[in-house]
Parts: C-alpha cells; structure tokens; sequence
C-alpha cells in the first residue's frame, strides 16, 4: 500500500467534506447551544450544571453519528454513480488504497469537526458555567472516545455502501449502532434466559457486532476524572476499536475487489 496515494484519496474526501458545508453544523451547534445555556439558567436550578454538560456531549455525538452515517455511506457509491471510480481503478491505485484513503479522509473530517465543537463547547460551559468546576480532563477523555467510536462507524458506513445502496446502507449503519450501544445488555439478557439456544445467538451477536459502550464515556465524563476508566482499560478500548476498524476495512477491500465496474 502506498501511503502517497492514500493520503490524496484521504486529501480529496476532506475537501469534498469541507465543499458540502459541513462546518455550518458547528455554527448551528454553537447557536443552539448557547440558547439551551440560556434556557437552562432560568429552568434547570440546581441541576443547570450538570444538564449543560450532558447535552453538549450528546449534541458532539449526534451531530458526529449523523456525519459519519450519512457521508460514509455514499463514499463509494457517490463514485460508482459518477462513473469517476473507473479512473481511479485505471490507475495505479489499488482497492485497498482506495477504501482506506475514503476512511482516513472522513475521519480526518470528523476529527476537525469534534474538536471544533469541544472548543465551542468549552466557552460555552466556561460562560455559564464560570463559577462551578467543571471536568474539562475527563470531557477532552470522551469527546476523543467520540472520534475513535464516530470512526468505527465511519468503516462501518463504508462496509455497507460498499455492496448496497445509500438508503439501506444507512438504515444498516443506524441499527449497527443502536445494537453496539446496547451489546454488553443482549449478552446479559441471554445470560438469564432460561432458552441456550437464545443464549448462544446473543453471544454470537456480542461478538459479531462493536461494543460501543466501552467507548461511550460521556457519563462518566461529566462526573470527572474519578469515575473514568482506567488508563490500562482506555487503551485496551481504543486498541479494541482499531483492530475492529482495520477488520471493516479489510472486508470492505474484498468485496469492493470483487464488484465488477
């Protein structure tokens, strides 16, 4: 694999990201954050601090999921419809190249567009926010858990735009990451189940599928950095996450090398 190569094709999809408007988002978050700051100082009372704090990470993440589940799906297919993939395979770029360089460069975006809204994000908490601690370690933690999980389903959106159409595709990304959020609670719900056969499907199912729970820190965020993983336990998550990142894409590659244009 050329790393050259890789990093045109990832170059490309980052300016194509950029081209599409995106970081309007980041303006509306900033807005709509701001006034949910407002509102919460006349409403939330007591408990203003703390409603801040979990809806600026939720929105972080919403936001991210919508990008990498919208965008990641039409990676390909977008090239397959404009017919530019035949260029591409024309010339000394493999699929590998190809599928990898379409990853890094949304992740690229991701990466950009998470950090911009964790800095908008810490001016707001420091504005409404300026006479209570707040956790800003343990938020820099997760909101980089964020990317590593947005960049999952990034491969993810990819392996599917890769052998269906957007509309399924999407719909495919959406029930992988509302079934890897909850897959730690079907292996639990299979461990009491009286059926081994529904026992063994929930075990196959917590393999097959991501564990995004140990990469959803956000609540454990706004509570600091005491009630935060351990770091033997962070890397082992963030390994976990690019070993299952590097499996998508390998698969992507095969069956993307497979597809006849």
């Amino acid at each position: 694999m050329n790393l050259g190569r890789v990093l045109v094709i990832a170059t490309n999809v980052f300016r194509e990201v950029i081209r599409d408007r995106i970081l309007y988002l980041v303006g509306l978050y900033a807005v709509l954050l701001f006034l949910a700051g407002r509102f919460l100082v006349d409403i939330a009372g007591s408990t203003e601090d703390k409603m801040l704090l979990d809806l600026g990470l939720a929105a972080i993440s919403i936001v991210g999921l919508v990008i990498a589940v919208f965008i990641g799906t039409g990676l390909v297919n977008k090239e397959i419809e404009k017919r530019t993939v035949y260029v591409l395979i024309s010339k000394p770029v493999s699929r590998l190249e190809f599928i990898v360089g379409k990853h890094l460069g949304l992740s690229a975006m991701l990466a950009v567009l998470i950090a911009a809204m964790t800095v908008i994000y810490f001016a707001i908490l420091a504005i409404f926010l300026f006479r209570t601690p707040t956790p800003y370690a343990s938020i820099i933690v997760s909101s980089i858990f964020q990317f590593i999980e947005l960049s999952l389903i990034t491969a993810v959106a990819i392996l599917f735009g890769v052998f269906t159409s957007p509309l399924l595709a999407t719909l495919l990304t959406f029930g992988v990451y509302l079934m890897g959020q909850s897959s730690r609670d079907l292996l639990q719900l299979g461990a009491i189940s009286e059926s081994s056969g529904f026992q063994r499907i929930t075990e196959v199912m917590y393999v097959l599928l991501p564990d995004l729970s140990r990469l959803n820190l956000k609540n454990q965020a706004i509570y600091g950095m005491e009630l935060m993983p351990s770091g033997l336990e962070l890397t082992a998550s963030a390994i976990y996450a690019l070993v299952y990142i590097s499996l998508l894409l390998a698969i992507s590659t095969f069956i993307f090398a497979r597809r006849q244009f």
